[in-house]
């Protein structure tokens, strides 16, 4: 196995369910990360258990992405534009976020006919060659260039760098939290500021909420806290309900730019697979049905509330996308190897590395939110 990183925590496991993961020693560990916000319903659900076994006993994969009608991807477009804003009503399924955005900035250059883009530091849309060119951080990008041209990168919630996007911008990629940031939240003003800017300039507005999505923030969308819609939604991570999947969402008129001059203007073999668009349709109508989202605010409240060591500087939250800081990565890193050890899973942020990530199901219960507070209590001490 390629390994990304010389020290990872070797785990193995055996089993999930819930907001609980097994290793082969029979431990347990409270999840506190839901996969990078993947698991937002929970490990193995029974429902998305069911409706993958059922589509595994129909068809697996048959032809690249777009050729045969596939009723699981058909089935999760309405579903998923039945819940966005009018204008938003194509969705190009991906095996992942980051091909969500590889698509997107060529479906924006398509459309425009330009070549120049805005991204904005601390951000973070995926690894990919293109999506590495937006990342807003130096020290990611550096090892691997050259990147793509004509990318400029500007400073979060900063009006006056709002000067920077032209009429050459094709799109401005932007995230209404910044996760990696340590969660960082858009002011509205700024945001809808930017908004303005790329319909006066003719750029188009990418809206990237492959982490915040599915009700991550305590919205569906983290965009409706926000009198804003995007030009392009960008969806991955929670999308395919534990199974690899991403999605791109314009309007009709802009998507239908890449099946001519080329013909095959964006494809992809696994995108859209059948078992991953069965599973997250399932997921979806778990989390709708069993008003999830509803309790998410509350649930942050409780983690706020329990989260009270005097070693936190600060503690910030977009819903259940939590960020405790503390005063160094070596202070961070101690404590989520004693949490591990005492079985509750953790992580920190790419662009925060000091910052403790609190992202669990979003079903947690208020007793594991209690245990999971007293084990990182206690684990500072």
């Amino acid at each position: 196995m390629a390994q990304t990183s010389p020290s990872p925590l070797a785990v193995e496991v055996v089993r999930a369910e819930g907001s609980r993961i097994w290793d082969a020693g029979g431990k347990a560990y409270l999840d506190l990360i839901a996969g990078i916000s993947v698991c937002n319903i929970g490990h193995r659900h029974p429902k998305v258990v069911e409706a993958i076994r059922q589509q595994a006993d129909q068809y697996l994969h048959v032809l690249v992405y777009g050729e045969m009608v596939e009723s699981p991807q058909v089935r999760y477009a309405e579903l998923l534009t039945r819940h966005l804003p009018l204008s938003l009503d194509a969705v190009y399924f991906t095996n992942s976020g980051t091909e969500a955005t590889e698509g997107a900035m060529k479906l924006a250059k398509r459309v425009t006919g330009r070549t120049e883009m805005a991204a904005f530091r601390h951000s973070y849309h995926g690894s990919t060659q293109g999506a590495l060119s937006l990342m807003g951080d130096e020290y990611w990008r550096n090892a691997f260039r050259p990147l793509l041209p004509g990318i400029a990168h500007l400073d979060y919630n900063d009006h006056d760098q709002l000067s920077r996007i032209t009429e050459n911008t094709a799109a401005v990629v932007v995230e209404a939290v910044q996760a990696e940031r340590g969660v960082v939240t858009a002011d509205a003003q700024w945001l809808k500021a930017l908004r303005d800017k790329t319909l006066e300039t003719g750029a188009l507005l990418i809206l990237d909420e492959i982490q915040t999505g599915f009700g991550r923030t305590g919205k569906l969308w983290a965009f409706e806290q926000f009198d804003i819609v995007p030009d392009i939604l960008l969806l991955g991570k929670a999308l395919g309900g534990g199974l690899p999947l991403g999605a791109f969402v314009a309007s009709k008129e802009m998507m239908w730019k890449l099946t001519e001059n080329p013909v095959l203007g964006h494809i992809t073999t696994f995108g859209g697979h059948p078992l991953s668009c069965a599973a997250g349709l399932a997921a979806m109508q778990v989390l709708l049905e069993e008003n999830m989202i509803e309790a998410v605010q509350k649930k942050a409240g409780l983690f706020q509330k329990m989260l009270n060591h005097s070693a936190i500087i600060n503690t910030r939250h977009a819903g259940l996308l939590m960020a405790v800081e503390f005063e160094s990565f070596e202070k961070n890193k101690t404590l989520i190897d004693e949490c591990l050890r005492q079985g509750v899973l953790t992580d920190w942020f790419l662009f925060a590395p000091h910052c403790l990530r609190i992202a669990p199901p979003l079903n947690i219960s208020d007793d594991d939110i209690q245990l999971a507070c007293s084990v990182i209590n206690k684990a500072l001490n």
